[in-house]
């Protein structure tokens, strides 16, 4: 592991090798955890190994139960995709995440304004998760770099910078629309909708990242 660029992903057009993607819930036990394994697991279904392209995918929680294991029903979710829930341990929110993630995706706009004040020139990389499906379906993959020959990181950052831009002309259709709700304590068929809900939204945001296509539907 290198040390962390402070301040990067704030615009400032500094490079570097890889591009971070912090996923924000409350506990870092249900919602986040799922996102960050299906996020790693569409990224190696499309680049053969998750790191291939210098994408890190990382979750936290704003009142995360650090140290804590994935709630069994996650887990649950996360086999019925065949992605890995193993060796995770849930983490709280702290500076230093905020500091060195390019992507910031939130489950609601809560958790988003928390991370927001938090500082660290956080608002223009800080989305909740399905509205920045939103933003990345409404932008041209033409007008972004090719990642085969600028490379993902570049691609992932113009990407990031395309769909801050977009925020205030792309309204959502209401407030509820751009959250994720908390299967917290809920049962497995309430844990799979929410499995679903965020594999739906993510497939967009992955294509959009590598400029690869899922190989597969789903």
């Amino acid at each position: 592991m290198t040390a962390p660029e402070t301040g990067r992903g704030i615009g400032t057009g500094l490079t570097g090798t890889s591009f971070r993607i912090l996923h924000v819930s409350t506990g870092n036990v249900c919602r986040s955890p799922i996102t960050e394994r299906l996020t790693r697991h569409a990224l190696t279904d499309r680049l053969g190994d998750p790191f291939t392209g210098g994408l890190i995918v990382e979750s936290a929680g704003t009142w995360g139960h650090e140290g804590a294991p994935m709630e069994a029903n996650a887990a649950a979710v996360l086999a019925d995709f065949g992605a890995d829930a193993s060796g995770f341990t849930g983490r709280e929110l702290l500076d230093e995440h905020v500091i060195t993630a390019d992507l910031v995706l939130t489950a609601t706009r809560d958790h988003r304004a928390q991370v927001i004040s938090m500082g660290h020139s956080a608002g223009l990389r800080t989305f909740t998760l399905k509205e920045f499906t939103r933003l990345v379906r409404a932008i041209d993959p033409a007008t972004l770099p090719d990642a085969s020959q600028e490379g993902m990181v570049e691609r992932a950052r113009a990407l990031v910078r395309a769909a801050a831009a977009l925020r205030g002309w792309l309204l959502a259709p209401s407030p509820e629309a751009d959250e994720v709700n908390d299967p917290y304590g809920a049962p497995i068929t309430f844990f799979r909708s929410i499995g679903d809900e965020i594999n739906t939204a993510l497939e967009p945001v992955v294509t959009a990242l590598t400029g690869v296509p899922a190989p597969h539907p789903h």
